[in-house]
């Protein structure tokens, strides 16, 4: 056993591209030794800017010989067909081997030395190695098929064990010399074996391994701002590239101006990190100090004085551009800034930013209007945690105590009007990573109220799970707007997202509405939602076409519509859509606006509740019982689902909830084998509930006594004997724990109605145990049949047990 080192030098590799091409490698690396039938021991695999190296322990000398069976035709097939084998396995008929009436071509292959192996083998990963870009370069380039690599290969180190692997790729040949630091040591280095590479190598000035100079970097740098008092804003992003960009990393501490901190703070931080990527550091007391702490490549003579000095210069410059911007945008209120977000299109079918905007704010002051954001609203913190939001006590927010609902509702519109106004500043030109950051500090600047800057600067949010859920009711109307609007007009024009395709980030605005409905307790109707949309002026397709009329429906039906429930707005939709074709009354403006709407109606809802369903997954709630309660249908109310998964989950773990639905997968097994479904409501296994319609039952408005007949025993049986009691028990019980159940839900108290079911498994386990159900009494049967579809029928009205394993 020895072993490998192959260290493969070119000019600077971006800081940005190393951990892949280190991946790539090792990954390229054990996929030769495989083909050969070789396995290596630990493989380590280095970079730096100039180098990637690659170690690879406890190779073989050599491989084994192995021994190849190839079946061939059968001895009584045709001449052609042996002829054909022969052809291809290269041997003749007395070379094969005869067995069971087969031919067998057996070729013995012996093995090959290692070092033969690799210099094969090192050719073809460069030649295969997948840089995300890359280059050719010298006289060669000329033609397509020369190497291509990051940057010009310079040299190749092959050695195992200390044997030399010769190989030659695009001129350049592997030997035993590769090259130290630039600076402290430019010439060439004679590496011996695997052993004494990283050594060498340090004692020329470079640190192979990128894990060691990350430390350095985040050691010294830190050790840099404390010797100052002051604190390193850790950047662990900074510490990856400047140790990319290091062979011999230096940490060094230098100032700017204090006149620059006029500028906000992370403008300066994100100037410094993103176009010299340098760290900024902050006082004891948590204010940005005017220091810096930037990453030499090499020891000076005067302790980096003059390396500190050019980066403070250069920083100096890029301040300067970022306060001349900070100075320019603040000439200009955010309301005149908002004027050019006409110019900018928000999507071809959607219309314009400014579109956007003015939708956004009817929608937010509709929230705060309706009563659904309000001054008061409640952060119901430990809901994003999995918990009970239903009855959870709320955190009441006091920052807007004593503030109106009208006032409140003229603040998120304003907010909402001047929310995306930033986008058009030089500073967000430049920073786009600021936008709504800057839009706070330009509103502050202005002298608009903190709540309006606030929403402004935080209407993104959240953007990530584990980010920051907004409380503040402003921020909160703002915030929720803006992305129902994202969903709902996106959804409306069916660009919805498929497989792992989601172009507009539909699936984060998703996850970012369930996340605000749940920190702030907010009860909505997605329906509602939608139409207000609409009626806010909703882009469709054919929007310009006939705006008038448009506009003039909009006005005449917005105060009825809005009044409907859920689904009589889906409806009223629905009926206008098919008058307006049947009758001929070809306004494609409105015939479009009504598909769109119906569109999001059906389809966006079932949207959120599948985020909702992955989100609680996550969280860990089983998903047998999200499925039991959102197999129940017909609810838009997100916060209402959750609330009665959790109250489900509470009930399922306790024994009652254990034999309880033990005793309903009896009874909805008999139920199954007999076939009886009296109950529409009911469900069955593997099917859920079935919504009502209002006309269930035909056969109990038909007046013909024959016809009732035949329907008596599937619905509900006269009981014309004397029942046993437990028989009775279980009535007496569904009709106290029925009721129960279904106004506790009515009142959203999930856990008392999983109290008032739980009263029930006395009952049923009682009944299981002294009735007989398949009585040969006719009359007997159904009765019971019936009962114990009362008793399924009960247990739907808050969830589907069915769908529950166990």
């Amino acid at each position: 056993m020895t072993d490998f080192l192959l260290e493969l030098r070119s000019e600077e590799i971006p800081a940005r591209m190393q951990a892949g091409a280190r991946a790539d490698l090792e990954k390229l690396f054990r996929k030769a030794l495989d083909a050969a039938g070789l396995k290596a021991g630990e493989v380590t695999v280095w970079s730096t800017p100039r180098r990637l190296a690659l170690i690879a322990r406890d190779l073989p000398r050599a491989t084994e010989a192995v021994s190849e069976e190839t079946k061939g035709p059968k001895t009584s097939a045709p001449e052609q067909a042996l002829e054909g084998f022969l052809r291809k396995t290269g041997l003749t008929k007395d070379q094969l081997t005869e067995r069971d009436g087969v031919w067998f071509a057996v070729t013995e292959k012996p093995g090959r030395a290692t070092k033969d192996v690799l210099a094969e083998a090192i050719p073809a990963i460069i030649r295969a190695f997948p840089w995300p870009k890359s280059q050719r370069w010298g006289a060669a380039s000329l033609s397509t098929e020369s190497l291509r690599w990051v940057r010009p290969l310079s040299g190749i180190v092959a050695i195992l064990g200390e044997d030399l692997v010769e190989c030659e790729i695009g001129g350049v040949k592997s030997g035993y010399a590769t090259r130290g630091h630039r600076f402290h040591c430019p010439g060439e280095i004679t590496i011996g074996s695997a052993h004494d590479y990283a050594e060498k190598l340090r004692a020329c000035h470079v640190i192979v391994d990128h894990v060691e100079r990350e430390a350095l970097v985040r050691d010294k740098a830190k050790a840099a701002a404390e010797v100052v008092g002051l604190v390193l804003v850790e950047d662990e992003g900074l510490v990856i590239e400047n140790a990319g960009l290091t062979e011999w990393p230096v940490p060094l501490l230098g100032r700017f101006d204090e006149a620059f901190l006029d500028v906000p703070p992370e403008v300066i931080q994100l100037t410094a990190r993103v176009n010299q990527k340098y760290f900024i550091c902050r006082d004891a007391g948590g204010k940005l100090a005017n220091a810096f702490v930037c990453t030499a490549n090499i020891e000076a003579k005067d302790g980096g004085a003059a390396i500190v000095d050019g980066n403070r210069k250069v920083l100096a410059a890029r301040l300067s551009d970022a306060r001349f911007f900070w100075e320019q945008d603040k000439k200009k209120p955010l309301s005149v800034h908002a004027e050019k977000l006409g110019r900018i299109t928000f999507h071809e079918k959607l219309g314009t930013v400014a579109d956007k905007v003015e939708r956004v704010a009817k929608l937010a002051r509709w929230l705060v209007e309706e009563g659904i954001v309000k001054p008061e609203i409640s952060n119901i913190r430990h809901s994003r945690e999995g918990g009970n939001s239903a009855s959870a006590t709320p955190d009441w927010t006091p920052a807007f105590a004593g503030v109106t609902k009208e006032e409140l509702a003229d603040q998120a519109e304003l907010a909402a009007r001047l929310c995306k106004a930033d986008l058009v500043t030089e500073m967000v030109g430049e920073f786009p990573e600021l936008q709504g950051l800057m839009g706070g500090y330009y509103a502050r600047a202005e002298g608009l109220p903190d709540a309006v800057a606030d929403a402004i600067r935080d209407h993104y949010k959240p953007v990530g799970q584990g980010d920051d859920v907004p409380t503040a009711p402003v921020t909160v109307a703002v915030a929720l707007a803006d992305k129902l609007d994202t969903l709902g007009a996106f959804f409306s024009i069916d660009e919805k997202p498929t497989g792992s395709k989601d172009p507009f980030a539909l699936r984060r605005a998703a996850i970012a509405v369930l996340a605000l409905l749940q920190a702030n307790g907010i009860r909505i109707s997605v329906v509602r939602v939608v139409a207000v949309l609409v009626f806010a002026g909703m882009v469709f397709p054919q929007r310009s076409a006939n705006a008038t009329s448009m506009a003039q429906f909009l006005d005449k039906w917005r105060d009825t519509v809005l009044s409907l429930r859920p689904s009589g707005i889906i409806e009223f939709f629905d009926d206008f859509r098919k008058k307006s074709v049947e009758g001929n009354r070809s306004n494609e403006v409105l015939i479009g606006m009504f598909e769109s709407f119906i569109r999001a109606c059906q389809e966006l809802p079932t949207f959120l509740a599948d985020r909702l369903k992955v989100q609680q997954r996550e969280a860990g709630v089983r998903h047998d019982l999200i499925d039991a309660v959102f197999a129940l249908g017909g609810e838009d109310d997100l916060v209402r689902l959750l609330a009665r998964v959790h109250a489900l989950q509470a009930f399922v773990g306790t024994e009652d909830g254990t034999n309880l639905l033990a005793g309903y997968k009896r009874a909805a097994n008999i139920l199954k084998k007999e076939g009886f479904t009296a109950n529409p409501n009911a469900g069955s296994e593997g099917e859920g509930i079935v919504p009502p319609t209002g006309e269930e039952d035909p056969l109990a408005m038909v007046d013909d006594p024959a016809l009732k007949g035949v329907a008596a025993q599937f619905s509900h049986p006269e009981q014309n004997y004397v029942r046993e009691p437990a028989e009775q028990a279980l009535v007496d019980a569904l009709a106290v724990a029925a009721p129960q159940a279904q106004d506790a839900v009515a009142a959203e108290d999930f856990a008392g109605a999983m109290a008032a079911l739980a009263t029930l498994r006395g009952p049923i386990d009682a009944f299981f145990e002294s009735v007989i159900v398949n009585d040969a009494d006719a009359n007997k049967r159904a009765s019971r049949l019936a009962l114990l579809d009362q008793f399924r029928a009960a247990v739907h009205k808050v969830a589907d047990f069915s769908r529950i394993e166990g």
